[in-house]
């Protein structure tokens, strides 16, 4: 999002537009001073905007940390440059885990991509000699070079990209709640604002300027001024200081969606791994074959040179095994498929050397490494075979000689247990997804401190077309899972009501990122699962998420906690502007009277207390809960202008400043409420806000209207409050008590 596009995003919204036209009405009925409010709006404007272009710098600053690279071949070197230095032409080098910036021709090397980003389609494609590579393609395996068909921004993908995108609809429970509220009150706001004027005109006989800043008041009211922008400023906030630790936060409102996430689907090699492998041993199976040492050997180091697989297993089996420089000549390529689980190279009158999950390539599996399987190592199976492969026709021989079994580690991340704990005491079930092996996943999960480690299931024995709606009932590891597998499970968690947050690194996981509520990717991740991905942990450490949760909660519970008061001034200015039609009264405020409550009992101390730390666990609704807390003091207002308009004789100034002054006492009483539990920073704040207030009616009576009060109507506003008071003590009473009659009714 551009500067402009956030300007004009905060500036040119309903709410102003509202609050521009009700000003606009009172400057030309000459009202100027009651024009006050104007200038609320516009420092909530300027605020929220400032907050998100801060927002927005932080997240461009650490984007080029994260920005897309492109490898250009030049002058046989390899040189890593931003897209738009790539002209056309020139030559790109693709291998496993990066994306295709530019529409190429491959002129060499062979590639297995998903072009579901294009076409939609999940399986993965080959891409040999002579075949185009379109921009935004993901490579899945192998390696090749691509001559550069346009340059950029005239790729295929950019005259598609509205198509060919994916755009996910953001999932905000503030955003819905929020414009469920202005669809209300804009419904409702300009037929009672001409309503309640041409009862002022036409049937009280008041001066048009009289009923315009009359019929303003009571819609100044009706708009919760500010409550858009306080919870764009609570989640920008949050977004600046998560930069400050490293942590990319591409689009605020994740932040809200990962605090709600009740389900987090965690990746095991480079998640809950530091996902830098080493080989811990090496078995050599030749012994039962027709291979000897020395060619076992010789195999092993001619599959590694040739292969042209770099993800972390086959960087630790290349520094176990020293097969030398990259060997270019001509050979018969399988790039290593997560979904075949094995490659293979094809060696000119050699044969066939595959490597890949021993279940897959050996006929059975000895015993001492069924004990390492046991103690969670991965293992990689090489084997030899005497026919040439077939890129197109990627089936394993029924005649394969084992070689090599190679038993590889990777250490799990420090703080992964307090990380596991932290989120299994939140409530938020984990889920682990891994293609390992189902005994190195579920010994991973149990040394990261998984309570439900044994509940595995490996999902390549489970056919074609699993249960998945009982797979994600009832495991926790799933290992030996496909990508599309990876999907179909985030996929089911959402249909069962789950809000899913999944963490990646690799293009396996493509899919469920994209299907996942909210997608964490790791820095050192691949650059397609980066891009994707709402967060990006720059440091590439899931350790730190319960940070973002924290983040995110911070700025749900303050929008909770200070929405309430907010929505107190909406219920009694519709209310009251319903009363005024039937009884035929004028509304009992001015515009400048109303723009002192938004200042001082609603502006300032909710965005002071965004400085406050409130990191609980947010309720299931924000609208419910903020109307909850607005709903009994709302009333109050109301219930206390109906009876001093109607109930009590006393003359028109003295109840209007009364009615003012218990407007303002009680909507202080709700900012009292929402900042317990108080601390003395929260204390300071409700002091200050009432001081300020009163300082200003002290200051300045004529400007807002308010006028000395007699003994008998002190005495009847000190009644009305004592009564308030009890009625709020009953209604909370009475509230608790249907909460536990619900409670009980549940565990029943």
């Amino acid at each position: 999002m551009s500067n402009w596009q956030i300007i004009k995003k905060n500036v040119f919204t309903l709410f102003n537009f509202l609050n521009a036209l009700i000003a606009l009405l009172l400057f030309l009925a000459g009202a100027y001073f009651n024009m006050l409010f104007i200038t609320i709006v516009i420092l909530n404007t300027v605020i929220g905007t400032a907050q998100e272009l801060k927002a927005k710098a932080m997240v461009e600053r650490l984007s080029l940390l994260n920005s897309p690279r492109c490898v250009l071949w030049k002058n046989g070197r390899e040189r890593e440059v931003s897209p738009e230095e790539v002209k056309e032409g020139d030559v790109l080098v693709f291998q496993s885990g990066s994306q295709a910036s530019h529409d190429v021709r491959i002129l060499r090397g062979s590639l297995e991509a998903d072009e579901s980003m294009l076409t939609g389609e999940s399986e993965g494609v080959r891409k040999k000699e002579g075949d185009e590579l379109l921009a935004g393609s993901l490579i899945l395996s192998g390696k090749g070079w691509g001559q550069v068909l346009h340059p950029a921004g005239e790729n295929y993908v950019d005259h598609l990209a509205e198509q060919v995108k994916t755009v996910k609809e953001r999932d905000s429970q503030l955003l819905k709640s929020m414009k469920t509220v202005t669809g209300f009150t804009s419904f409702f706001i300009i037929p009672l604002g001409i309503l309640l004027f041409l009862e002022a005109v036409g049937l009280r006989g008041e001066a048009a300027d009289t009923a315009v800043i009359s019929s303003a008041a009571a819609l100044l009211g009706m708009l919760p001024k500010g409550l858009v922008l306080l919870i764009s400023v609570s989640l920008a906030a949050g977004v600046v200081r998560l930069g400050k630790k490293n942590i990319l936060v591409k689009d605020i409102y994740s932040l809200e969606t990962l605090a709600h996430a009740d389900v987090l689907c965690l990746d095991k090699t480079g998640t809950i791994t530091t996902g830098n492998m080493r080989v811990r041993e090496q078995f050599p199976l030749w012994k039962d074959g027709p291979v000897g040492k020395e060619r076992a050997e010789e195999l092993a180091k001619a599959y590694l040179a040739r292969c042209q697989d770099t993800n972390a297993t086959f960087r630790a089996l290349r520094e176990a095994v020293d097969p030398g420089p990259a060997a270019e000549e001509k050979c018969v390529r399988i790039p290593f498929s997560s979904e075949r689980k094995w490659g293979a190279v094809g060696l000119r009158g050699a044969g066939t050397v595959y490597a890949g999950a021993p279940e897959h390539l050996l006929k059975e599996l000895p015993s001492g490494l069924e004990m390492r399987l046991q103690e969670g190592y991965r293992l990689v199976a090489m084997v030899w075979s005497p026919g040439m492969c077939s890129p197109d026709d990627p089936v394993l021989p029924q005649e394969r000689f084992p070689l090599f079994v190679f038993v590889l580690e990777d250490k799990i991340r420090s703080h992964a247990r307090e990380t596991m704990d932290y989120f299994q005491k939140e409530g938020v079930e984990l889920k682990i997804l891994s293609g390992d092996h189902v005994k190195t996943a579920s010994m991973a999960a149990k040394a990261a401190g998984l309570a439900s480690w044994d509940a595995a299931v490996d999902l390549s024995e489970k056919g074609p077309d699993p249960d998945y709606a009982a797979l994600c009932r009832n495991y926790s590891v799933f290992a030996r899972v496909t990508p599309e597998q990876k999907q179909r499970l985030v996929r089911e968690l959402k249909a069962q009501g789950h809000q899913v947050a999944m963490t990646g690194d690799g293009v396996n996981d493509l899919l469920a990122l994209r299907e996942a509520d909210c997608s964490i990717a790791l820095g050192e991740g691949s650059d397609a699962s980066r891009q994707i991905s709402q967060i990006v942990m720059l440091d590439s450490d899931f350790t730190y998420i319960p940070q973002v949760v924290l983040e995110g909660r911070r700025g749900i519970n303050h929008v909770t906690r200070t929405g309430g008061v907010f929505f107190i001034k909406t219920i009694y200015s519709f209310l009251t502007s319903l009363i005024c039609l039937v009884l035929n009264l004028p509304f009992p405020f001015i515009p400048i009277q109303i723009t002192l409550v938004d200042a001082f009992v609603e502006a300032y101390p909710s965005f002071f207390t965004i400085l406050e730390a409130d990191t609980g666990k947010p309720g299931a609704s924000f609208l419910r809960e903020a109307l909850k807390n607005a709903l009994p003091f709302g009333l109050l207002v109301t219930l206390e202008i109906a009876y001093f308009s109607v109930a009590v004789s006393i003359p028109t100034a003295e109840r209007q400043t009364v009615m003012y002054l218990i407007l303002a006492l009680l909507s202080m009483g709700a900012v009292a409420k929402s900042c317990i539990p108080f601390t003395w920073y929260r204390a300071v704040l409700c002091l200050t806000m009432a001081a300020g207030f009163f300082a200003a009616l002290a200051i300045l009576p004529g400007l807002f209207h308010v006028t000395a009060a007699s003994r008998e109507t002190a005495l009847a506003a000190a009644g009305f409050l004592a009564v308030s008071a009890l009625l709020y003590g009953i209604w909370k009473f009475a509230e608790k008590n249907m909460e536990n009659k619900r409670r009980n009714d549940y565990e029943q």
